[in-house]
Formats: C-alpha cells, sequence, structure tokens
C-alpha cells in the first residue's frame, strides 16, 4: 500500500468482518482457511495494491487480528446492527483519523477473488457525481462492495438512528447511486463463502487462480 492516505482524494478500504457467521457456524468467517491461509489474508492480498490504507472493522478482542497490523475499529451502533454499521463506523473512523480521504471502498472479507480493477472501476463510474458506486456482477448488485463518499456519514449515522435503518440498498436509494458490472465468466469474482460448502467450492475454483 501507497503512503499517501492523508493526501486529497485517498482511498481508504474497509474490511467488514463484523458479523456473527452464523452460516459458517460461528466465529470468525475471515480466518477460515482457503488453500493455507486465511480468507482475510487473501482479501488484504487483492486490496492492497489499489487502496492507500486498510482498515478491519470487526467486534470483540482486536487481538486475534494482530498479525494483520491493520486498525481494528468496533461497531459505533450497538446491538450487531449489520453491515451498514460498519460501514458508518469506517466512514467515522476515517472522519477522526484520516480528514484528507474522501472515499472509502467497503468490502466483505468472505471473498477471496476479488478483482484487481475494482476501485479503478468503481472511482472512476463515481466522476459523473455519484456520490456512491456500488459492485454488480451478473443481475445481482452487491451492496456491501461499493466506493463511498466519507462525507455521507452525518447522514447514514442520522437514518441508523432515528430510522433504524439497517438495509444498505433501502439507504442507498435515496442517493446519486452507479452500479458497475464485471463478467462472471469464467466465475463470479465476488463469489463468497458463506457456508462450509461454500469454501469447499471456493478450493476447488482456487487452484490455479490464486497467486
Amino acid at each position: 500500500m501507497t503512503n499517501s492516505i492523508t493526501r486529497a482524494g485517498g482511498v481508504a478500504g474497509l474490511l467488514l468482518a463484523g458479523g456473527g457467521a452464523r452460516r459458517m457456524g460461528g466465529g470468525d468467517k475471515c480466518l477460515r482457511q482457503l488453500g493455507g491461509r486465511p480468507l482475510l489474508a487473501h482479501v488484504i492480498e487483492r486490496l492492497e495494491g489499489q487502496v492507500d490504507e486498510l482498515v478491519l472493522n470487526a467486534n470483540g478482542d482486536a487481538a486475534r487480528f494482530a498479525e494483520y497490523g491493520l486498525p481494528v475499529v468496533s461497531d459505533s451502533i450497538p446491538g450487531m446492527a449489520g453491515p451498514l454499521a460498519g460501514i458508518l463506523t469506517g466512514m467515522e473512523w476515517l472522519q477522526e483519523h484520516r480528514p484528507g480521504v474522501n472515499l472509502m471502498l467497503s468490502i466483505p472479507t468472505d471473498g477471496p477473488f476479488l478483482p484487481l480493477d475494482l476501485v479503478a472501476r468503481l472511482a472512476a463510474a463515481k466522476m459523473d457525481g455519484a456520490r456512491i458506486a456500488c459492485a454488480k456482477s451478473g443481475d445481482r448488485t452487491h451492496p456491501p462492495i461499493a466506493l463511498w463518499d466519507v462525507d455521507l456519514a452525518a447522514d447514514l449515522r442520522r437514518a441508523m438512528e432515528d430510522e433504524d435503518m439497517r438495509k444498505i440498498d433501502l439507504w442507498t436509494a435515496r442517493y446519486n447511486l452507479v452500479h458497475v458490472e464485471w463478467s462472471v465468466a469464467p466465475f463470479d469474482p465476488f463469489f463468497n463463502a458463506n457456508r462450509p460448502e461454500d469454501l469447499a467450492r471456493a478450493e476447488v475454483l482456487a487452484e490455479g487462480y490464486l497467486v
């Protein structure tokens, strides 16, 4: 990663790992192994050349992620409020600690095949005035995988506190949003491992793909 995070126009990456991973049997889904390494390590590897800095959103003891050397921030909205809470947390952390950064990429930590042009394409799509650029593959949108204007934080906090807003796509519908589509051939680059069987499939897909 570069050291340009403090310049105007920098892009920070927010790694979303605050969920309970119920479909995976609980625990930290991002620490499940794929190809002998945690899913989180694969995600970091795919993103570290695309952003200026990575921040990890995770609840509980931050020490379990110490080996990655990343800032670890827990949800600023209580009650396991979902990925929207993590997105708000990341925005507010950046406003406090990296005031020169105005763009934030949010990304779940269970997708090991992320495109290497993810940030470049989302950023290009935002240049026409969109406040948010969201990834899409095939006919499916991926609301947690998006590039956000950090200054949306105050609006998001009001929506979560005053309206009990929890669904990403309901909130983003209020803004100028653009979708950027990726091909699903030979497979979906936004494949995510929600269940043990997904992780087994990822092992097959990873052969010859992950480096």
